[in-house]
């Protein structure tokens, strides 16, 4: 299986920097992303990007942006998609964990107050056999687990051992299950929290972490770091399996969210260094999961050119270029799309040559 590296489209709406990005449970048919002008935005990459009016007076009309979800007040950071696809949860700069259904664009619940975090949230996923459980992972340092059945507002769990930001959490997987709660933190270490027996187990890293991917047979977690290298540990023994770096590939500064694709045949993380990347474009950079050696180099076309000067600290006029920091493989890493987003607000969506 050839790596499929052919751009498909583009889709537009954003008008900031994407930090989300996912696909809607299986047969995940759509997109989600959320951005920093606070929207959260769904769309059908299968559809043309836009359709002719019958009117010749009227304007193209894009089609392929289903919905857009408006409650969040400051930038989002994170989506989760239940499994039955009729609601997804979200996170940002709220403070609170919001709780949404897809067909009518309302929210829910919303999960905070006086009880919930203090901070900004990073990070969510949903927990449980039924999706019943959000659990969430917080700037103030805190995991917390919500109760979607319950009519309280306050947390059923706070796990606070970290001693600085958590910026990902996952759930289940390994033989624990869905009782195993994983949170990567600022203060690199990887927590491992068995609910069941009340125990917690850490890795230690060094560097802070930005990333967390688990293996589908939960006995590897590809861990992201801002040391310039990914790290695939073994959940058993802790130990480190392959590591993931090289030359013209860099992440010390901003959160990138990594995936496996094709089967877990690839990892796939997006780059800082824009340098080789013509202006406006950017960067995904494909690791050979077994060997650890880079595999692609995949270049993300530039988006519209929407005319407008970006002026840096310094009053001087910045170049154009997007650093890619999320992306997302479809059907769990199972198929042959996936998609990427960055600093430009654009997604770009790839899939095979042939």
């Amino acid at each position: 299986m050839a790596f499929p590296s052919k751009p498909l489209t583009q889709l537009l709406g954003s008008n900031g920097p994407v930090h989300a990005l996912t696909y809607s449970s299986s047969p995940s048919t759509y997109i989600l992303t959320g951005s920093s002008d606070r929207q959260i935005r769904l769309y059908n990459p299968s559809r043309p990007a836009a359709a002719a009016s019958q009117n010749p007076l009227e304007p193209v009309r894009a089609t392929q942006l289903i919905q857009t979800y408006s409650a969040h007040g400051y930038e989002v950071l994170d989506i989760s998609v239940a499994r039955d696809n009729a609601s997804f949860a979200s996170v940002g700069g709220d403070r609170n964990v919001f709780l949404w259904d897809v067909t009518t664009a309302k929210t829910i619940r919303r999960f905070g107050g006086n009880q919930g975090h203090t901070r900004r949230v990073n990070s969510v996923t949903f927990a449980g056999a039924d999706d019943s459980v959000l659990v969430s992972g917080s700037f103030d340092a805190s995991v917390r687990l919500w109760d979607l059945k319950a009519q309280s507002q306050k947390p059923i769990m706070a796990l606070e051992e970290a001693r600085d930001s958590i910026s990902c959490v996952l759930v289940g997987g390994g033989g624990n299950g869905e009782y195993e709660i994983v949170a990567g933190s600022v203060d690199g270490r990887v927590r491992y929290y068995d609910i069941r027996m009340g125990r917690l187990e850490t890795d230690v890293i060094g560097a802070p972490i930005t990333s967390l991917c688990r293996t589908r047979d939960g006995k590897g977690v590809l861990v992201g770091s801002l040391d310039n290298t990914l790290r695939l540990m073994d959940r058993d023994s802790a130990g480190l399996l392959k590591a993931y770096k090289g030359e013209g590939w860099k992440n010390d500064e901003f959160r990138l969210r990594n995936c496996f694709g094709g089967n877990e045949r690839w990892v796939l993380s997006g780059n800082e260094d824009t340098s080789r990347c013509p202006s406006g474009g950017g960067e995904v950079v494909v690791w050979d999961t077994l060997s650890g050696n880079i595999a692609e180099r995949i270049r993300v076309p530039a988006g519209p050119d929407d005319g407008k000067k970006r002026i840096g600290a310094d009053g001087k006029v910045k170049e154009r270029k997007n650093v890619i920091s999320c992306v997302a493989w479809k059907e769990n890493g199972r198929s042959d799309q996936w998609c990427c987003a960055g600093t430009d607000g654009i997604v770009t969506v790839f899939g095979p040559s042939a």
